[in-house]
């Protein structure tokens, strides 16, 4: 089995708000209760709709920022417990892609700038070993050594994002986290970016952790899948066992309203009705169960914990009767 480089235990995160003149005091429940196990070679992607804690697992993965409880372990080593030094060390294993090629990368410096300066802030190299690490990443991600001088404004967005994804790799990492990396690109342009994504992932080892909205790019990535839903995991495991005996009404009707060519499937698409619960004041039983079509007492009284059934891990008290 391969090597485990990331494990999430129940991780959270907390944002007080209020308590002002006229305010009342609350607690957004952001991300609540994470567990998962991301190992080398291998792409986990975390999907859900807007506001339902993605891009905070991001950022706690990144350690941007630290979990409220919980326990992040990069490599084996316990970040929480880790002395400055070690955390400074594990965070550089840890790279991001972000979603928008046009506002991460720099207006004012040249792509060669832009590779080298991971090395220059880690002092890693003299100038000449840094431009030769620079030009050999462009090369992999498939730009020319004639484009090293030229700004982000001249490339299109395909590339920009070739350049985004070379400067995470330029500090060699373990793990990547990609925010949605290729929602921002067209079409025609996002599976060339994903089949590079995965060829430098085969070439490199690394593990991905993908967050993403469509369920067309995660098919095509990821290895396992976690469906968030209201900052919690509502279904979890296998990419073919989601995709193919998803058990949460949730996951089911995502899947339905992927887009389809197939006149069958455009028949059964469920449509997701209603809104997504505050975080601030979410519901007492299921976070779902108001939008759900299998919704009983038990529901809104009593919140599902993530259990097996058919082989994989599903937060709803009606999974044995849905499939």
């Amino acid at each position: 089995m391969s090597t485990a480089l990331m494990q999430a235990t129940d991780l959270r995160r907390h944002y007080p708000v209020g308590g002002g003149l006229f305010g009342k005091k609350g607690l957004v429940k952001a991300v609540d209760g994470v567990s998962f196990t991301l190992r080398e070679g291998e792409t986990l992607a975390i999907v859900g709709e807007s506001g339902c804690g993605k891009s905070t697992l991001a950022r706690m993965a990144t350690l941007l920022e630290p979990p409220t409880e919980g326990e992040l372990a990069i490599d084996g080593h316990p970040t929480a417990t880790a002395s400055a030094t070690a955390r400074r060390d594990l965070r550089l294993s840890v790279q991001m892609v972000f979603q928008n090629p046009y506002g991460s990368l720099n207006p004012r410096k040249t792509v060669g700038a832009i590779l080298q300066e991971p090395l220059a802030i880690n002092n890693r190299g003299d100038g000449p070993a840094r431009e030769a690490a620079a030009r050999a990443m462009m090369r992999k991600v498939g730009l020319r050594d004639d484009q090293f001088t030229r700004y982000p404004h001249m490339f299109s967005g395909g590339q920009r994002q070739r350049i985004a994804i070379a400067r995470a790799l330029m500090l060699n990492p373990r793990v990547v986290v990609a925010d949605e990396p290729v929602s921002a690109l067209d079409v025609s342009i996002q599976a060339q970016v994903l089949n590079l994504m995965m060829d430098l992932q085969e070439e490199f080892r690394l593990a991905y952790l993908f967050i993403s909205h469509d369920l067309s790019v995660v098919r095509h990535i990821a290895r396992d899948v976690m469906v968030m839903y209201c900052g919690r995991p509502v279904e979890q495991g296998s990419k073919d066992t989601i995709f193919t005996d998803a058990r949460h009404p949730y996951t089911r009707m995502l899947l339905a309203a992927t887009p389809s060519v197939d006149p069958a499937h455009r028949k059964v698409t469920e449509v997701i009705k209603g809104e997504l619960p505050s975080p601030l004041n979410p519901p007492p039983g299921c976070a779902f169960a108001s939008r759900c079509p299998h919704s009983t007492d038990i529901c809104t009284a009593e919140r599902p914990a993530l259990r097996e059934v058919a082989g994989h891990g599903v937060a709803c008290h009606h999974a044995e009767a849905i499939g």
